[in-house]
C-alpha cells in the first residue's frame, strides 16, 4: 500500500437510469462510513448522470469521477466531454485508456497520454488503464505489454496525487475469469518497475496500482492482499452498493 492508502473505484459503464444511479449513489454513501481506515471510495457514473449522482453523494467522503474525457478543453467535438467539464461538475478523477476505449474506439497509448495530460490540466487524477489481451497472455507477453502501455500512456513528472494505474487483463473483464495471484503479482511488479523507470523511485512508488477484471466480494480479499495492489477498479460488482462496499471492506 502506498502512503495514499487504498482506492476502491466503481466504473458503472453505460448502465442505469438517472433514478437508478441516484439510488445506487445513495446506497454507497450510506455505507461509506463503514469502510476501513485508509480506504478511499470513488464512483464513476455515465456522464449524463454525474450531476444527479454528485447530488446524491452530498458532502460525504465518496469521490465522483468520469469514465473518459476528451483531450481538448473545449471545441467542436460533438458528443464528447472535456476534463474541465468533469471538474466543473465536481469530479476528482477520470478513467482514461480503458480497454473498451482502446479496443472499441481505437485509442492507442498516444491518445491515452493526451487524455491523461488533459486530466492533469483540469486538476483531476487520471486513472490510466493498461492490460493485455488473451493472445498476448498466451504468448507470454503480458508483462511487456503493460510496461509498454505505462511508458506510452503515463505523462512525465506525475506522482500518486495526480495519477493511478489500473491493470485490467482484457480477457478477464466481465468474463468471471480472474488471473492467479501469481499472475497479478507479476504484472503489478512490472508496472511498478516501469513507473519507477519513468518517474523516478519516489514518484513511481507513490502511484496507486489498482487491479480490475472480475473483482467481486468473493475474491477481493485475496486480490487486495497482493503486493503492489493498492485498490481495485470494479465493473459489474459496483452496480450493487452492497457488493461494492463489501469489496472495500475486504481491505481490512
Amino acid at each position: 500500500m502506498t502512503s495514499l492508502g487504498y482506492l476502491i473505484a466503481g466504473n458503472w459503464k453505460m448502465n442505469g437510469t438517472v433514478e437508478e444511479a441516484q439510488a445506487l449513489a445513495a446506497g454507497v454513501a450510506a455505507g461509506a462510513s463503514a469502510a476501513p481506515p485508509g480506504v478511499e471510495l470513488l464512483v464513476c457514473p455515465p456522464s449524463l448522470h454525474i450531476g444527479a449522482v454528485g447530488a446524491a453523494l452530498g458532502q460525504g467522503p465518496v469521490r465522483l469521477g468520469g469514465q473518459d474525457c476528451h483531450e481538448e478543453a473545449s471545441g467542436a467535438f460533438t458528443g464528447d466531454v472535456s476534463a474541465e467539464m468533469l471538474a466543473d461538475m465536481g469530479c476528482s478523477h477520470v478513467i482514461v485508456g480503458h480497454s473498451e476505449r482502446r479496443d472499441g474506439h481505437h485509442e492507442g497509448d498516444a491518445m491515452v497520454w493526451r487524455k491523461a495530460s488533459a486530466a492533469l490540466r483540469a486538476g483531476l487524477t487520471a486513472i490510466v488503464c493498461v492490460g493485455e489481451t488473451e493472445q498476448e497472455r498466451l504468448a507470454g507477453q503480458a508483462e511487456d505489454t503493460v510496461a509498454r502501455q505505462v511508458r506510452g500512456s503515463v505523462p512525465d513528472g506525475v506522482d500518486g496525487r495526480s495519477v493511478a494505474v489500473a491493470y485490467e487483463p482484457v480477457w478477464a473483464i466481465g468474463s468471471g475469469r480472474t488471473p492467479t495471484v501469481e499472475e497479478v503479482a507479476a504484472v503489478h511488479k512490472a508496472i511498478r518497475a516501469a513507473l519507477t523507470d519513468l518517474l523516478g523511485e519516489e514518484n513511481g512508488a507513490s502511484v496507486r496500482l489498482l487491479y480490475g477484471g472480475s473483482v467481486k466480494p468473493g475474491n477481493a480479499k485475496e486480490l487486495l492482499a497482493i503486493e503492489n495492489v493498492d485498490g481495485a477498479l470494479i465493473g459489474g460488482a459496483s452496480l450493487k452498493a452492497e457488493d461494492f462496499l463489501a469489496i472495500a471492506a475486504a481491505v481490512a
